[in-house]
């Protein structure tokens, strides 16, 4: 009696720990992708975007990346989120120098807006048909036309050098050099002053040389705003058109 109860103590034990094994061994449900890594813009959350959220997304963006808590994360992700289609929300003129990589100063990431880069952040026909593609046909809220502490097309337009090509994009600075007034590129604070009059010359020349342009931002659906990367703080400041 007393070694048919000790098998029956057994058996109960035994299937116990089979019931635990099982329940450990069931699949657990999986972990929601995190939408900080994965979400890509999309047509709904361009249309939502006004020319004031997406200035206010590139600021918080530029604090972000000044304090070094960027939340662009897992790009893989990004990549297939986006291959269906592109639904930015600004268009960054800006000058080709390797130091102002836009996106980054930005915190921004792929699809979040258009980087149109030149020496200078000059303006020419192919950087206005650009920006016409980026405002009637894709959507864009904002345009940025960014320009940079002692930048060295500013530096050359100050010294009229002559080479090449390069001649005449530098001839597309001489009216910010002018409007400046005398100066010398030794004088870091002139050079910026040229660089910011060039900026603003840049923004007035989308609006006069692009009726299509001209027409989106006086009708207040699109922005416009310039701006200057500082070089050795990675802030950039904003400036209305």
């Amino acid at each position: 009696m007393r070694a048919l109860g000790t098998r029956a103590w057994i058996s109960i034990v035994f299937l116990a720990a089979s019931t635990t094994v099982a329940l450990a061994d069931e699949p657990k449900p999986a972990a929601k992708a995190s939408a900080k890594t994965s979400v890509v813009q999309t047509k709904e959350s361009q249309a939502a975007m006004t020319p004031a959220t997406a200035l206010d997304a590139l600021k918080k963006g530029n604090a972000r990346f000044r304090a070094g808590k960027s939340i662009q994360t897992n790009l893989p992700a990004k990549v297939k989120a986006s291959k269906g289609g592109q639904y930015p929300f600004a268009a960054v003129l800006s000058c080709m120098d390797s130091r102002v990589p836009t996106e980054m100063i930005f915190d921004q990431s792929i699809g979040d807006f258009f980087s149109i880069r030149v020496a200078g952040n000059v303006v020419n026909a192919d950087n206005l048909g650009s920006l016409e593609y980026a405002v009637k046909v894709v959507g864009v809220k904002l345009i940025v036309v960014l320009g940079h502490t002692a930048c060295g097309a500013v530096k050359g337009a100050i010294e009229d050098v002559k080479l090449g090509n390069l001649t005449e994009l530098l001839a597309k600075i001489q009216p910010a050099v002018t409007a400046s007034g005398p100066g010398s590129v030794k004088d870091y604070a002139y050079v910026d002053k040229v660089g910011e009059a060039n900026v603003r010359q840049s923004m007035k020349e989308i609006r006069d040389k692009s009726p299509v342009l001209k027409e989106a931002l006086d009708s207040g659906a699109v922005g416009m705003v310039g701006g200057m990367y500082d070089l050795a703080t990675g802030t950039v400041t904003f400036y209305a058109d």
